[in-house]
Formats: structure tokens, sequence, C-alpha cells
């Protein structure tokens, strides 16, 4: 079947994606770094992140809503909101990251929780239409699966990005502060998301037939979508419990001796993974994505274990074991976002409503409410075992002001950054246990909702009742 998007829109698509993971991979990857370095006490500002999550609960679901029913003149679906969110969450990271040190504690928290929903709302304003534009731009199953693949795969450029500069820029050997940081990663993110604005095109979408819902109806379709609610169990509680992400500089810093270590093994990590990745699409034409999501899931699972065990005194075998770990986990990564678009046919072929605004807020909620989750947990841990709050404006200042840690704050740490994550993709499995949807099912489900083909064939064609 012939693609019906040009190449220099998939490339552009792709590269959205690179500089909205710019902004995600700074705000979920340094956050905690950069608010560690306020010396707040670390059980107030886990509180704060937990609270501020209330409004997101809320503000996903609204806009979600809002999504589904508001119709621009031109017709067009998403496009308005990227334009309009690509300004936005440049403006709310710089303002995040804009805290001055020397502030009180109590105004300190104050401006992190304002900053945070404001950035908070952008992301969902730029998160929730980039992934719902897959199912605008073509109705072939394969082609918005290589769509999903290439945003995956450049998002994981753009998250390489952020973590090379923001690693080397805020390191003791440099000692940038985080604000110029987040200015320049906000010019270049900017830069990258705006093509798709000037060359995307939505062909599968028509206003004029989109059907309005009430709350009742909303409620009814989520209830009757439970592929979407194992997809996104599994995904909540893998993210939540992903703490190691958050303290990845100083886990490098206080157990390797720098906070350059966390950027060499993520580069010595990357090539295996990313080709890998770049074979995702090939592979999937061939085996059913959710087979091969799950067997990387447990792979990772296995070598995770083995990781932790072995410890952090053994650099050698560290660094080995997690290239071998990056392996199965960067094909995770590439393929965990490719099940929201066959939830959003499911759940109209399954109810008669087209709600992919909710479905796909779903997925954004679940993105942000897990990295504030993970980067709360990793403090209140951290609290437990007695870590010594800091406060200076990199690791150039740290190193100067010789502050260390107790072995029992160290060990802390590792369970942190190791065996809490592990123990997350454990319990993720048991709901993607329960995950039926496979591709060639969910093509025909395509086809029914685009009318192509009649329900009573579609439901002749399926490999199983739904």
């Amino acid at each position: 079947m012939k693609f019906q998007t040009t190449r220099l829109e998939r490339n552009s698509y792709g590269l959205y994606f690179t500089g909205q993971n710019i902004y995600y991979a700074l705000v979920t990857g340094y956050l905690v770094t950069f608010l560690m370095f306020q010396g707040i006490d670390l059980s107030k500002t886990a509180t704060v992140m937990l609270i501020v999550k209330v409004w997101d609960a809320v503000n996903d679901a609204l806009f979600g809503a809002i999504f589904d029913k508001v119709k621009f003149k031109s017709g067009q679906k998403c496009l308005p909101w990227i334009k309009i969110s690509t300004l936005l969450i440049a403006m709310t990271t710089i303002f995040l990251f804009a805290m001055p040190v020397s502030l009180s504690e109590g105004i300190k928290l104050i401006w992190f929780a304002a900053a945070y929903l404001l950035w908070d709302t952008a992301y969902t304003f730029c998160d929730v239409p980039i992934y719902t534009m897959v199912t605008t731009m073509t109705d072939n199953m394969q082609e918005r699966n290589s769509l999903m693949a290439r945003g995956r795969i450049f998002s994981g450029v753009g998250g390489g990005i952020a973590m090379i500069l923001c690693t080397v820029l805020v390191s003791e050997k440099i000692g940038l502060g985080f604000l110029p940081v987040s200015v320049i990663l906000a010019v270049l993110g900017t830069l990258l998301m705006l093509p798709i604005c000037l060359t995307g095109k939505e062909r599968n979408y028509d206003s004029t037939q989109e059907e309005s819902y009430t709350l009742r109806q909303m409620f009814r379709y989520l209830r009757g979508n439970k592929y979407l609610m194992f997809c996104y169990g599994g995904q909540l509680v893998f993210g939540a419990l992903g703490t190691g992400t958050t303290l990845g500089l100083f886990t490098s810093y206080y157990l390797f001796g720098s906070a350059t270590f966390n950027l060499l093994l993520t580069a010595i990590s990357a090539l295996p993974a990313l080709v890998l990745a770049l074979f995702i699409p090939s592979i999937l034409k061939k085996v059913d994505k959710f087979k091969l999501f799950i067997l990387c899931n447990v792979f990772s699972v296995i070598l995770g274990f083995i990781i932790f065990f072995v410890g952090y005194q053994n650099k050698t075998a560290f660094v080995i074991l997690s290239v071998l770990r990056a392996i199965p986990l960067g094909a995770v990564g590439v393929m965990s976002f490719m099940f929201t678009p066959d939830c959003a046919e499911y759940g109209k072929f399954k109810t008669g409503i087209d709600a992919k605004g909710i479905t796909f807020a779903i997925q954004t909620f679940t993105s942000k409410v897990t990295a504030a989750v993970a980067s709360a947990l990793g403090l209140f841990i951290l609290k437990l075992f007695d870590w010594v709050s800091v406060e200076a404006e990199s690791f150039a200042e740290l190193e100067q002001a010789g502050i260390v840690q107790s072995q029992s704050a160290l060990n802390g740490l590792w369970i942190t950054y190791i065996l809490i994550p592990v123990i997350g993709a454990v319990l993720a499995l048991v709901f993607y246990a329960f995950y039926r949807l496979n591709d060639k099912d969910v093509q025909i489900m395509a086809q029914c909702n685009a009318g192509e083909i009649t329900r009573e064939e579609a439901e002749r064609r399926l490999s199983r009742k739904y």
C-alpha cells in the first residue's frame, strides 16, 4: 500500500519529536538535579511535585475533551494546537529554570509550583495534538507504525541532545548554570518543532463528520476501551517507579566519581540501542509489535536484576551490563507509544465514539504524572537514607564545597537508581498480560472506522471476537 504522506512531511514529523523531547528530557531528567541544588528539603519538594499533579489530572482530561470538541475555521484538528504550543513550551521551560538560588525556601516552593503547572499545561498542548495527528495524516496502519517509530527514534535523538548538552554544561568541568542551559535548549527545541507547522497536512480528518459526545458518553468510551486501561496501567507503574532517570547525574557524581560518567555511559549504550531502533519498522512488518514489546521488557528486567546484585563497585561489569540492557530498553522506548493509535481505533470500533483527544490525553497524562511521581518517589527514598541537602548552581560548585554523603545515602541512591525501576518493570508486565490487540485486527478496525468496509465484514475478518 502506497504511503499517503511525503518524505518531507515524515521527516518534519520526526523532527518535532526531537525538539519536544529536548524539553521533556531536560525537565524529567534534570529538574530534580536542579531542585536538589536549590537546597530545599527533599520531602517538601517531593510533596509539591505530587500536589501539582492534582491539576495535571484535571488539565489533561479537560484538554482532551476540549481538543475533541473545538473546531478551527481552517478545518484542521491538530496543527493549530501544535503551532500555539511551540512558543508556550519554550517560554514555560525557561521560566521553570529561572528560579534564583538566593530566594527563601518558601518562595522557591511557590515559584516551582507555579512554573511547573504552566510548563505542564503547555506540554499537554503540544503532546496530545502531535500524537493524534498520526491518525489524521494517514489511515494506513503500516504507515502509522512507521511514523510512530520515526517519532520515537527522533525523540531519542532529542533526549540525547538534551542529555549531552546539559550534562557537559552543568558538570564540574564547565559549571554553567541551569538557566542559560535551558535557554540554549529552548531555542534549539523551537527550531526543530517548527517544520511540521509548515509542512504538515491532515488528510484523514473531516470536521463535519466528527460527532459530539456527552460526559456520560466519554466515560462509557473509557469503560469500553479496556485495552487502553491495560496498556497505560502498565506504563503508569513502569514510569512511576522509573526513579533512576531523574538521579543519573548524582549517581554518576557520587558512585562513579564524575557527573560526566553519565554522558559516557549513555553514549556507549546509545549505539546498539539506536541500531535496533532503526530496524524496528522493518521488524514490525514480520513480527507483531506487542509480542516484541513484551520480550524486550522481560530481557530488560533480567539484566536489571543482574546489574543491581553485581553492584556499582565493579565499574567495568556495570558498563557492559548497562550497554546490553540498553538494547531491549531502546526497543521498548521506540514501541511504548505505538499502542495509543491502536487503542483509539479499538475504542471507536467498540463504542462507536471517536474520542481520540481523550485517548491521547491519557497518554500525555501518563507521561507527565509518571515523571513527577518518579521524581518525588526518588526524593522521598533518598530522604529515608539520610541524604544531605546541597545548595549550588552546578557540580563545579558542589565539588568546591566538598559535600560528601554517608554510605547509607549512597546505598539508597543505588537502590533508587537500579532496583526500584526494575520492580516497576515487573509490575508493568502484569498489566500487559491482559492486552490482546494485534496489528492485523487493528488494521481491520481502522478500515471499518474509516468506512472502507462494513461492520459485518470487519467482524468476519477479525481473528477473535472483541
